[in-house]
């Protein structure tokens, strides 16, 4: 059955803690869709604009990057929002930095440790809690339209890969509440960062405004120093066609930058390959 979401609590809280005035959130909420992303494509096309949300705890078509099928169960958190940014069409990828950044800044001004594991996912003890899609329109060589889909994983079940938010705030609590900044010794109640999905809602769109007005009012270089904070995998040791390297950075086109082990090359002046999203699987560990 699924969670029926609080619609008011969802605009008093972002009402009490937006910061920017950029998005003019405009709620949709459904019990369940095909995929958030597609209905609110479906919104835009009827006339909605940016600032449009779509909200649901359960797809029934839910996708990842590259077509991957994204399980969508009941309790987690699937979202859309629509923005226009009007950037170069071949910037995609920087929404995509901005609002994995913005929304792990958000998580961990609550107390949750989250990273990022390149491109778009959100980490959680080395685990996925959650990625991001961004689909985009282009019009005489701009991006005029985006969507950027959200998945969190609530309360929903998750595979050994996974991470359920819920869940580990229940452990944090257990714990003597040390997972949640400021919870002492208290118990995880009302009081708590975030104790229903609404707060991790309200976090979530909070985070994706910040995200996108840093890239848009401070610039990529800004932004990608501040994506590299939160990477976690900084300094791991990959292979690419047999040769080694390093992990060092991400470029301002989204592709990760690797320093190649200078005894796997011959007749490269500059010991370093980028690659771009798709290209390589960086992987996670089991439970």
């Amino acid at each position: 059955m699924a969670v029926k979401l609080d619609q008011q609590k969802i605009l008093t809280a972002l009402a009490t803690e937006r910061k920017y005035g950029y998005l003019p959130f405009t709620l949709h909420i459904y019990d369940c869709v095909t995929s958030t992303n597609l209905t609110l494509w479906e919104l835009i096309s009827q006339g909605a604009t940016a600032g449009n949300v779509v909200i649901a705890t359960q797809q029934t078509s839910g996708k990842g990057q590259w077509g991957r099928q994204w399980i969508s169960q009941t309790g987690g958190l699937y979202l859309s929002v629509a923005i226009n940014p009007h950037i170069a069409a071949n910037a995609s990828y920087q929404l995509t930095l901005a609002t994995a950044w913005g929304i792990t800044h958000q998580l961990r001004q609550c107390g949750i440790n989250v990273g990022i594991k390149w491109p778009n996912d959100l980490v959680l003890e080395g685990r996925k809690l959650g990625g991001i899609l961004t689909e985009t329109k282009v019009n005489q060589g701009q991006i005029t339209q985006a969507i950027v889909g959200v998945g969190i994983n609530w309360a929903n079940p998750v595979p050994e890969t996974g991470i359920n938010l819920q869940s580990w705030l229940g452990e944090a609590r257990e714990a003597g509440g040390q997972g949640c900044r400021g919870a002492g010794e208290e118990k995880y109640n009302a009081q708590s960062p975030v104790p229903d999905i609404e707060t991790l809602i309200c976090q979530v769109l909070l985070g994706i405004e910040s995200g996108v007005v840093c890239l848009l009012e401070e610039g990529i270089n800004i932004l990608v120093s501040r994506y590299l904070e939160f990477l976690v995998n900084m300094g791991d040791r990959v292979y690419v066609n047999d040769l080694a390297g390093n992990v060092v950075g991400v470029t301002p086109q989204g592709s990760l930058r690797v320093s190649l082990e200078r005894g796997c090359i011959t007749d490269m002046k500059t010991p370093e390959i980028h690659l771009e999203p798709g290209r390589i699987s960086l992987g996670y560990r089991s439970s």
